[in-house]
């Protein structure tokens, strides 16, 4: 996944840091990612959703608001109206490049932010909400002890996630009159609201709130036992999934049509973790699925192995094939199963002539239907025709049989 690092005006002037995250291939779509309150956006939660909607063709840009992270600013001149137009100005940064954004994914204050700025973006055509507050002001329990101190002083400087930040007077005044309900019920996009029922920071009732006062269409997932910022690398995956699922829906993710001629297609593997072997898998914008290995040989097993795939390459062209063959022929042939099994064998037991191992596959076929016997056999000879076993076939040796149950 290639990323820009760059910077734009904030509200005020000062230089926003920013990553823009993008495609390998054609850009189908450009998201604007707004980071939880005092967090950024290298937050692994972003990371992860950034880089499965890149898989996808999706860019993503996500950036510190101002006097967070990497970007300038003063945190304690900050109010929650600035934040939204610091979204406004990513926005503009977007459309300048000739990329204005179609979906808007907010985290935290960061939700509410989106929910907000979803009116000042014309191009948008969908919005998700993680763990977002119903009211602004609920962050105001960050800091409720030092609440009398910044109002009588102006500012006071508060420890928020084991770090200092200065909260001025402003800040608070700000989000105490900000309403999100009107801006929610007036949101004119498609609505995504994700939260954990066990989120201690913002409680599940804020996303009920959030998803009765929006119109349809609207989608309401849980996230189960994540916590607050999504920190477990298998709840941030999952969001992410989830997101990608959904937003294909409402935002158009049709690719440039192909030259006439073209190849089938490239399919993507995208490494998501450098500590394991956990792979996105990407064929087009539309096909996605994820290989790993097993436990045993040190991966999560939260897909299937490289020779998993080629196995089932194996099998789906096998049965396909088969269909097309009864088809043409008008068949009673109602049902195609194929197991397949791989192997290392030694290349004489193969009778290839080589020394060493090849690979061996095997594969049971199952088809249903009353067919006689001499149609299961020439369905068993047309099985061999299918173009991944001629590919295959070269360099390995495959065992076909029939199953002998019904």
């Amino acid at each position: 996944m290639p990323t820009e690092r760059i910077t734009f005006a904030g509200h005020d002037g000062s230089q926003l840091a920013a990553r823009l995250d993008l495609p390998e291939g054609p850009v189908l779509a450009t998201a604007l990612f707004a980071h939880c309150f005092t967090c950024s956006k290298d937050i692994p939660a972003a990371r992860r959703i950034a880089a499965r909607l890149a898989a996808m063709g999706i860019a993503v840009l996500r950036f510190d608001f101002t006097g967070l992270g990497h970007s300038e600013g003063e945190f304690a001149n900050t109010t929650f109206t600035s934040n939204v137009d610091d979204l406004d100005a990513a926005a503009t940064y977007l459309a300048g490049r000739d990329m204005a954004p179609a979906l808007l994914i907010g985290h935290s204050l960061g939700g509410a932010a989106v929910l907000r700025a979803r009116a000042r973006i014309a191009s948008v055509r969908a919005v998700v909400t993680i763990g977002a507050p119903a009211d602004p002001g609920h962050v105001a329990h960050h800091f409720q002890d030092a609440l009398p101190r910044i109002r009588a002083e102006g500012a006071a400087e508060v420890c928020l996630g084991g770090r200092p930040f200065r909260i001025g007077r402003d800040f608070v005044e700000d989000i105490a009159e900000s309403a999100l309900q009107p801006a929610i019920a007036d949101l004119r996009a498609a609505l995504l609201v994700l939260h954990a029922p066990r989120d201690e920071t913002v409680d599940i009732d804020n996303a009920s709130r959030i998803f009765l006062a929006a119109k349809h269409p609207k989608s309401f997932v849980t996230l189960d036992d994540a916590d607050h910022l999504i920190s477990r690398a298998q709840d941030a995956e999952y969001a992410a999934d989830v997101i990608a699922a959904w937003v294909g829906r409402y935002v158009n993710l049709s690719p440039p049509a192909p030259p006439p001629g073209a190849p089938e297609g490239v399919v993507r593997v995208t490494e998501v973790d450098a500590n394991g072997f956990l792979q996105d898998v990407q064929s087009g914008p539309d096909h996605h699925t994820q290989a790993d290995e097993p436990l045993s040989y040190g991966g999560t097993n939260r897909g299937m192995s490289p020779y998993g795939f080629v196995s089932a390459g194996l099998g789906a062209c096998t049965s396909m094939t088969i269909r097309m063959y009864a088809q043409r022929k008008n068949w009673p042939l109602t049902g195609i199963s194929v197991d397949v099994c791989h192997d290392k064998v030694h290349a004489q037991d193969a009778e290839t002539g080589a020394s060493g191992k090849i690979d061996a596959f095997t594969r049971v076929i199952k088809l249903a239907g009353p067919l006689s016997d001499e149609q299961r056999a020439k369905l068993l000879e047309i099985a061999d025709k299918c173009p991944v076993h001629r590919t295959l076939e070269g360099t390995a040796r495959i065992v076909t049989r029939l199953s002998s149950g019904a």
